[in-house]
């Protein structure tokens, strides 16, 4: 069974690597539907691994804030290597 340590070395991993294949990145509740926890991701943004950006966007007639998340050039290196 894999340590607590590993599982995030594996989430991280694999949170880069999902956002490594989205050119335009994802948002924040794509990447919380697909199991990534907040902490996660904030820990990926105080790293520079991924940036945050707030957007506006129309959902139902309705205009809501949404935050993009992208993956950064340290962020590619750290998933290559």
């Amino acid at each position: 069974m894999p340590s607590r340590a590993q599982r995030e070395r594996s989430d991280r991993r694999r949170a880069l690597r999902v956002l490594a294949g989205a050119p335009e990145g994802m948002t924040e509740a794509i990447m919380l539907a697909r199991g990534f926890p907040v902490s996660l991701l904030v820990d990926l943004c105080v790293a520079g691994l991924v940036t945050a950006t707030p957007e506006h966007m129309v959902a139902g007639g309705r205009k809501v804030e949404v935050v993009r998340l992208k993956i950064t050039d340290a962020g590619r290196s750290a998933q290559a290597g």
